[in-house]
């Protein structure tokens, strides 16, 4: 039986694995790491020069993991089969980024949940609004995208928001959406439709804690910036002017 003969750069790929094996990614380079990713998919086949051209092509190696998978194949050298390993590690630390979320106190730890959310919503090309359901110890029980699209008034309902806290009997919520453009700054509909949000969930007695809107490597929180408490006072005085009025 005739041996197949060996592919470019053999011995190499093994190599890159002991080097990881030894030391972690320390000393590797972008175009390395991918490398590794592909030959995860690519038994007999040398990665190097496809890693190469998806950093070419994508610039960073975040970029290169947050690539969808139509974009990945247009990289000469990346098919459906070897782009496994980039896009099992991006969904493998995504659920990792997840878990260390859930059960836990995220107002205590914002760092976790601003790398959760950074990681699974920042490479979205479509805004996408996700709602974080947090028991009355603030633990998160679960995080669930309602809505996609621009937050308008039309595109994001609060009944709806109310219905899923209930249905996780949620005691407060954590709001959360991306900027595919970068800038996280919110817009004035943003601002509005938090409001609306802040309101309905009081009138049902469950609480909003934060609005985050993640854009690249930073975000903007509704609470730090004064906004969530603004809305709280709006809502208790137009309680109690209703109060007033209806009383006799």
């Amino acid at each position: 039986m005739t041996k197949a003969p060996p592919h470019k750069g053999e011995g190499h790929r093994g190599r890159l694995r002991d080097k990881f094996l030894e030391s972690g990614l320390s000393g590797f380079h972008d175009y390395e790491v991918v490398e590794l990713l592909l030959t995860l998919g690519t038994p007999r086949k040398d990665c190097k020069d496809a890693a190469k051209a998806a950093l070419k092509k994508f610039k960073t190696l975040p970029a290169v993991l947050e690539a969808s998978a139509a974009d990945l194949a247009d990289v000469d050298g990346i098919g459906p089969k070897n782009m496994f390993g980039i896009k099992l590690i991006k969904a493998v630390a995504d659920r990792y980024l997840e878990k260390k979320v859930v059960r836990r106190d995220p107002l205590n730890n914002s760092q976790a949940l601003y790398d959760y959310l950074y990681h699974s919503l920042g490479s979205n090309e479509r805004e996408c609004f996700r709602v974080l359901f947090l028991d009355a110890k603030n633990r998160v029980i679960a995080s669930e995208d309602l809505f996609q699209g621009t937050l308008t008034a039309s595109a994001v309902y609060p009944r709806e928001v109310v219905r899923a806290a209930i249905g996780h009997k949620a005691a407060a919520l954590i709001f959360a959406h991306n900027h595919p453009s970068g800038d996280p700054d919110p817009s004035p509909a943003d601002v509005a439709v938090t409001r609306q949000l802040v309101f309905a969930c009081l009138t049902m007695g469950i609480t909003v804690h934060e609005h985050l809107v993640v854009g690249h490597n930073r975000y903007f929180s509704f609470a730090d910036h004064g906004y969530i408490s603004e809305m709280n006072r709006e809502f208790r005085q137009s309680e109690i002017r209703r109060t007033s009025v209806n009383e006799p």
